[in-house]
């Protein structure tokens, strides 16, 4: 199994003085948490995107580039980018291009995106929410597949023979598809072949078990080679010392995240009695111990009838930069190297 690392590159005030980070210390320290991750093991790291002033991952095939620039073997993704709000082409040209600077280490994730800023920001409607998705979508794969394309749709001038460059170093590039909660998304990964990424933020994951059966379901009645079916779980986590100083460490930023973000969509208040139960063995949080959280991560592959990745998002809790290389570096060289143990016996 994969272990990997994804980061929206938080930016919150410091909850004593009150002052953020500027942008510039932000994405410094990000780079050193992405080469930290490449040093101890990781295997992949993914940014997200976002279009709000909490976050500074607005560009990340921009930030991804930089990475690769100081890395020499960690795979690098997006998680996720928002498709419905960019032009495929360019969309498949920045990471083309990026997948040339890496060497062939280049990934993505596709999908809508858990906000909506970016539809208004990008001239789009609301209300194209679907469409929007499913056109960019069919377009994209066929950039893909084809140097010359000709495609017409409805939300974006068609293509009539041009060709798309550069080629990346991949062929195929990898295109994974990132998805919610919504049966029709699983379906659809499963219909065109492509892996799954599953974002499983809190609940309790056996009951994303049915949807990735539809998955599974989708991909062999498609008749894709079994061999290539792959599965991933975006997941929020973080290591530490002791399962407490790992709870005690989290459980500030995460409930300012989701208390702010809960405020924006009617929920309430988050409280430590429902963090504790996210990160209980029933629960989606991977907070903890090395021990404790390699211990979940096989329990939620056990749940999902198998996984071949698990990606941790740490930033959500706005830890301080030397609390994320500690972390990063105990997930590499201590939960790693026992999940991989456990998962090939």
């Amino acid at each position: 199994m994969e272990i990997g690392i994804d980061s929206f590159v938080a930016n919150p005030k410091d909850p004593k003085t009150g002052i953020a980070p500027s942008g510039a210390e932000r994405i410094r320290h990000l780079l050193e948490e992405i080469e930290c991750a490449d040093r101890s093991g990781i295997d992949i790291f993914g940014i997200g995107e976002h279009h709000r002033h909490d976050f500074a991952d607005s560009a990340p095939a921009v930030i991804l580039a930089a990475a690769a620039a100081l890395t020499k073997r960690i795979r690098l993704t997006s998680a996720v980018t928002v498709l419905s709000a960019h032009d495929p082409v360019r969309v498949f040209q920045d990471f083309a291009t990026l997948d040339l600077i890496s060497q062939g280490r280049t990934e993505m994730i596709v999908g809508r995106g858990s906000f909506i800023e970016a539809y208004p920001l990008f001239g789009l409607q609301l209300q194209d929410y679907e469409s929007l998705f499913i056109e960019k979508l069919d377009l994209l794969l066929k950039i893909r597949s084809e140097v010359e394309v000709t495609w017409s749709g409805r939300h974006r001038a068609a293509l009539t023979g041009q060709g798309i460059y550069p080629r990346p170093l991949q062929d195929p590039l990898p295109i994974w598809l990132g998805v919610g909660g919504t049966p029709e998304s699983f379906v659809r990964a499963g219909t065109l072949g492509l892996p799954l990424m599953v974002a499983i933020i809190g609940g309790q994951p056996f009951r994303f078990r049915p949807l990735v059966e539809m998955y599974r379901t989708a991909w062999r009645k498609a008749g894709h080679p079994e061999e290539k079916m792959r599965v991933g779980v975006h997941a929020l986590g973080y290591v530490a010392e002791s399962d407490e100083q790992a709870g005690e460490d989290f459980f500030p930023g995460y409930a300012r995240a989701f208390t702010e973000i809960g405020k924006e969509r009617g929920w309430p208040p988050t409280t430590r009695s429902q963090f504790e139960t996210g990160r209980s063995p029933q629960g989606a949080l991977l907070v903890g111990s090395a021990k404790t959280v390699a211990a979940r991560v096989l329990s939620f592959s056990k749940e999902l009838g198998g996984i071949d990745r698990m990606t941790f998002q740490m930033s959500v809790a706005s830890l301080p930069h030397q609390q994320l290389m500690q972390s990063i570096e105990m997930l590499g060289k201590e939960v790693a190297p026992a999940v991989k143990a456990a998962s090939t016996r």
